[in-house]
């Protein structure tokens, strides 16, 4: 198995609870806190890829930010919503899950599952 690496926002009930079950699995991963460290457009393009959703797919429709720029009302390219993201990286979905060159958006958590 690949390392496993999980962006997520530590105060985020979803991930703590994906944690729990890595955890109850013996499953070790890495945490990457992309609140405090930030994405770069490379990343968001590489967890897309490997996860096989678009953008539009992983926005957090509920964020604030989504509301003031009107996300709901425009038509942004793949690529403006990746850059959106890297701007505001409170847009991006969570928790995300790599493995290798596969991944999860793990919303239930047990979707994790599938990387297994």
């Amino acid at each position: 198995m690949d390392q496993i690496t999980v962006y997520e926002k530590p105060t985020c009930t979803t991930c703590r609870n994906l944690f729990v079950l890595l955890k109850e699995e013996g499953i070790d991963f890495e945490k990457v806190d992309y609140h405090v460290l930030g994405l770069r457009a490379e990343e968001v393009r590489d967890i897309l890829a490997k996860t096989g959703l678009s953008a539009r797919d992983v926005l957090r429709k509920r964020e604030p930010v989504y509301k003031e720029l009107d996300l709901g009302n425009r038509d942004l390219s793949e690529d403006e919503l990746v850059e959106l993201m890297v701007e505001h990286p409170e847009l991006l979905q969570r928790p995300i899950v790599l493995n290798g060159d596969r991944g999860v958006l793990a919303r239930p958590i047990e979707k994790v599952r599938e990387l297994f």
